[in-house]
């Protein structure tokens, strides 16, 4: 039986949110795998997807061209306040069902696309400061295929890069982050491989 978008959610904020609260204020200024962005800077882009796709699961407007600065006072707390409203967002009657957004998508593809963020974006910001990420499996199992077929429009909105290339012996996730122009093998350090936003 198909998890609900809610469930997945939950399992995914379980696995963020060590991440989050265990990101030091000193590392705000280093590098993430997504080349254009700092750890400040991804936090607040991770911040703005999830508060704009509690909306979207309310059939409500989302502005996606303004970046509010998030990272202020206890926006560890904060992080952990907004999954929650995530995850009752789209655990609501007919969250599922239908069509949201302004490309009219499905709706559950839409869940599966914040989905894929906050587990992407979970290990880039663990990556770039030392912390520790492994995925839930059910979250593994709906997103790698989900974003694996959004891939191609994907990288035309260059939302993700080119896809990186890994070994046969990859595992399931670190394809999933080659698939979206991620080198699973990224250190702080290191030179290639920087990723687009998505």
């Amino acid at each position: 039986m198909t998890q609900k978008i809610s469930e997945l959610l939950e399992a995914a904020a379980d696995r963020a949110m060590p991440v989050v609260r265990g990101i030091d204020d000193a590392r705000l200024g280093d590098p993430t795998p997504c080349a254009e962005y700092d750890v400040r800077a991804l936090l607040n882009h991770l911040f703005l997807v999830v508060v704009n796709f509690q909306a979207l699961a309310a059939r409500e407007d989302v502005d996606f061209s303004q970046e509010p600065e998030f990272v202020t006072g206890d926006w560890r707390g904060r992080f952990g306040e907004e999954t929650a409203r995530l995850v009752e967002a789209w655990g609501a009657p007919a969250a599922e069902e239908g069509t949201t957004g302004q490309m009219g998508l499905p709706a559950r593809t839409v869940g599966l696309m914040v989905l894929g963020d906050l587990t992407v974006h979970a290990w880039d910001l663990a990556r770039a400061t030392g912390g520790d990420f492994v995925p839930d499996a059910g979250v593994l199992d709906e997103v790698g295929p989900g974003l694996a077929a959004m891939a191609p429009q994907a990288r035309e909105m260059k939302v993700f890069g080119e896809p990186f290339p890994v070994g046969e012996d990859a595992t399931a996730f670190e394809r999933l982050l080659a698939l979206t122009g991620r080198d699973p093998g990224w250190t702080p350090g290191g030179e290639a491989g920087g990723a687009t936003v998505g």
